[in-house]
């Protein structure tokens, strides 16, 4: 059996991220998105283990776990710190401030769980390979499928988002490459036609308009389903604007795994390479 894991983080990527892959691996999750939250959300549930980001609104991360292990309730639940913002001296900081671990970000899924059971009881531990598990998680208690020989491209900005988009992909037998800009996106689908587009609608810096008006441009590319997925739309005319220039679906962001394997498979059909 898993265990009870808080995290407590702001950033709906990063938060997404390790709540589905926790999840995936038997654990329940209890979410909170600031610092005061993360305390009364840790009190209310009493929490096996916590994650806990140091850059937080309102009270930081080291707020948050002064407060904790203030309470002789909380001084033997493991409270990890996560950070994005590693530096010489950072883990020793943040161990003397009172977490019992250290995680830098970007979170890498089966590194991160294996970290995480690092802390836990043998009898919570849930370190089975990454694949099978996810696997598992989205289609019961099937065996991981084979590869279906569908290769999607995967095009955002947040490295968050292309680790959970991958894994998830993955999970279900999909073959991914990935593209943090546009640049690197239309290399790749020279390289190899994807079967399915899966694009950010906001890239920083550029748009997911440029690159889907791009693609329908090219005679070798114009036929392959264009998705774009976003957790950043402004208004419904985004989702008027992708699909008028020739996106078959528009997902916004959060959703869960199995619907967004629903809405790819509906989009692939019966593609195969």
């Amino acid at each position: 059996m898993g265990a009870r894991v808080l995290v407590i983080e702001d950033n709906p990527a990063n938060l997404e991220l390790m709540r589905y892959v926790l999840a995936a691996f038997g654990h329940a999750v209890d979410i909170a998105i600031d610092g005061e939250q993360g305390v009364a959300q840790a009190h209310r549930e009493r929490p096996d283990l916590i994650v806990c980001d140091l850059q937080l609104p309102g009270i930081d991360g080291f707020e948050v776990v002064r407060r904790l292990k203030a309470d002789d309730a909380f001084s033997r639940v493991p409270v990890i710190a996560v950070t994005a913002f590693a530096m010489v001296g950072d883990r020793e900081r943040v161990l003397a401030a009172g977490f019992d671990g250290y995680i830098s970000k970007p979170i890498e899924p089966q590194n991160f769980i294996d970290q995480i059971d690092g802390f836990l009881r043998g009898g919570q531990r849930q370190a089975l390979p990454l694949r099978h598990t996810l696997a598992a998680s989205a289609h019961g208690a099937r065996p991981a499928p084979a590869p279906n020989g569908v290769y999607v491209l995967v095009v955002d900005d947040t490295q968050a988002n292309i680790d959970l988009l991958s894994t998830i992909l993955e999970s279900a037998g999909y073959q991914s490459a990935a593209a943090r800009d546009l640049t690197q996106a239309r290399a790749l689908a020279l390289k190899r036609r994807p079967d399915l587009i899966l694009s950010d609608f906001h890239i920083r810096h550029e748009s997911g308009t440029q690159f889907i008006e791009w693609v329908k441009a090219q005679p070798s590319l114009a036929s392959v389903p264009f998705v774009f997925i976003s957790s950043t739309v402004r208004a419904e005319a985004d989702r008027k604007d992708g699909l008028e220039r020739g996106a078959v679906r528009f997902i916004v962001r959060p959703i869960e795994p199995q619907a967004l394997l629903a809405e790819i498979s509906a989009c692939v059909g019966g593609t195969h390479r």
